[in-house]
């Protein structure tokens, strides 16, 4: 019959982290697939999401970050990939960090402040939703779920 803890949900989990300057979010451009994202990575078994938001800013860019709060959480599912929550932390304002940057040249090979109304040139449209959502939560200061990078018809105002 197997063992019963199969039945449950256990979801793959990635943090990402949100610096925002003005009306610009910082986003970074993968090597592989040369796509544009968020600073960020999957969660380890055992690691919080906000550990792995830390420590990706810390691989990636090169600095050492607190997170602030989380202002995204997204249920996610893909077909390839299973389910998956996401999570979307402010991690404060980077001011003269930014110039600090050290990107990780084995995954990253550009970063930009890109103005939120042009994340949708540059992401995929459900990672362009949750960014605009993120940055949204971040101006309100408050955290929102989504499904899918969209508000949920029950938790829409």
């Amino acid at each position: 019959m197997g063992n019963p803890a199969d039945r449950f949900a256990t979801p793959r989990m990635a943090a990402g982290a949100l610096f925002v300057d003005g009306d610009r979010v910082l986003m970074v451009r993968k090597t592989y697939g040369e796509r544009w994202d968020l600073p960020g990575g999957y969660v380890d078994s055992g690691e919080s999401p906000a550990a792995a938001c830390r420590r990706e800013i810390a691989e990636e860019l090169g600095l050492d970050r607190q997170v602030v709060k989380p202002l995204v959480i997204d249920w996610a599912p893909w077909d390839s990939e299973g389910d998956k929550i996401l999570w979307i932390f402010d991690c404060g304002p980077l001011g003269e960090d930014a110039q600090h940057i050290r990107l990780d040249p084995a995954e990253l090979d550009h970063w930009a402040w890109v103005p939120i109304d042009a994340v949708a040139d540059h992401a995929i449209p459900r990672l362009a939703r949750r960014i605009r959502h993120a940055y949204d939560a971040y101006r309100s200061s408050q955290t929102v779920y989504l499904e899918h990078g969209e508000l949920p018809a029950s938790t829409t105002p």
